[in-house]
């Protein structure tokens, strides 16, 4: 069963209708299939501001779909670019790893002005990364704070084989913790992808615990229900990101 959407709708008017979607898909309607639509500028405040931190989530589960399926949005980037000279308005920000293959905006099938992307190796907080995060949401207004690990993570591995190299060693001991607190009974070495891959999503579990333990900002935003932190995992294989609540 399908449904189709105008190319011309807001992304506001395409997320009620995707909502919708997921609604039926919940109640065992089979989940209807979105076609290629048309994003020919960025979020206006009003788009933005009218979104729930779910309808966020839901907009990115959405755009990982079309990325997965090979149907992209019909984004207009240099509309895009024109439209957001006089102001940004994000939906969320992301704090993802380095990696080459993992790209938060292609990912999630996103557009220019749509989020703040901050990456660093591991995807570990720290002091700038909270301050970065604190400022997308209590000032610029981002409803979500999406923390994105992967699978085949190499600083999650080089943690595990307690690789060292200048500045890395310290990085890669922020990543520590989570090995010691993957619960895993086969062999616990970086060759195993799987014990690699269970440490990475511990890692991004740690990672948010770290967020609200450390910014009281962002922690009393999510307890006013004006901000979601939540956690995914994007999987290299299929290139699935899925979405948990720690």
């Amino acid at each position: 069963m399908k449904n189709n959407f105008p190319a011309h709708l807001s992304r506001r008017a395409i997320l009620k209708r995707t909502l919708v979607v997921s609604a039926l898909s919940v109640t065992g309607i089979a989940a209807l299939s979105v076609p290629s639509i048309s994003f020919a500028v960025t979020l206006s405040k009003e788009e933005r501001d009218g979104m729930t931190p779910d309808a966020v989530i839901e907009h990115f589960k959405q755009g990982n779909l079309r990325f997965r399926e090979n149907r992209p949005a019909k984004h207009d980037y240099l509309e895009q670019k024109r439209s957001s000279v006089a102001g940004q308005y994000p939906a969320a920000v992301i704090l993802s790893c380095i990696d080459s293959r993992v790209p938060a905006e292609i990912v999630l099938d996103a557009g220019i002005g749509e989020t703040f992307n901050a990456r660093v190796a591991g995807n570990i907080s720290n002091r700038d990364m909270l301050g970065s995060m604190e400022f997308a949401c209590a000032v610029a207004g981002a409803k979500v704070v999406l923390v994105m690990g992967h699978t085949r993570c190499g600083a999650v591995r080089g943690a595990i084989d307690n690789a060292e190299l200048g500045h890395l060693t310290g990085l890669l001991a922020e990543i520590k913790p989570a090995i010691e607190k993957t619960a895993y009974s086969g062999e616990r070495k970086g060759g195993n992808y799987d014990f690699v891959d269970a440490v990475a999503r511990k890692n991004v579990e740690l990672t948010i615990e770290n967020i609200r333990k450390n910014s009281p900002v962002l922690k009393q935003l999510e307890g006013q229900k004006k901000v979601k932190i939540v956690g995914s995992m994007y999987n290299l294989v299929g290139g699935v990101v899925d979405f948990f609540e720690v």
